[in-house]
């Protein structure tokens, strides 16, 4: 079992780079029919003639597939990743056969006000394919609480 970290375990400094993912075309379709059914999003046909010149995956759907990395091979922390404030950027699209990865870096550390409150960790983080296109581009303030007293 993964050893998880408390606030006081992480640096600013920090880098780490997740497992991968590959992206199917059945899992973009499939995650835009119930989320984001847009044309481009749904089959290639359709797609053809966007601004994406063909299937693409919904950025929510990149946006999925990073937290499941960072949950799965990344940063463990106690009680888990919780979101306080992000941003998103999404430069180019995520296609069918990508196998995403997430490097991050640790940008900063804000202690907790006490033992009882969190403190927050602002994480600077890349999604990038195989051939290291940037996918998804995220700066992200997490709560982190201190290790319980014992």
């Amino acid at each position: 079992m993964t050893t998880r970290l408390w606030l006081e375990d992480i640096k600013i400094g920090t880098t780490l780079c997740t497992g991968s993912h590959t992206v199917t075309t059945d899992e973009i379709v499939s995650f835009a029919a119930q989320y984001d059914p847009q044309p481009f999003h749904l089959s290639e046909a359709s797609a053809a003639d966007t601004f994406f010149g063909g299937l693409a995956a919904s950025g929510w759907h990149t946006a999925a597939i990073t937290m499941r990395l960072l949950v799965t091979s990344g940063l463990p922390i106690a009680h888990g990743i919780i979101g306080a404030r992000m941003e998103l950027v999404w430069p180019t699209p995520t296609r069918p056969g990508d196998e995403l990865h997430v490097e991050l870096l640790v940008t900063d550390v804000t202690p907790a006000p006490s033992l009882t409150a969190p403190g927050f960790v602002t994480t600077e983080h890349s999604t990038l394919n195989q051939a290291g296109k940037l996918r998804q581009r995220t700066k992200a303030r997490i709560v982190v609480f201190n290790k319980p007293p014992g």
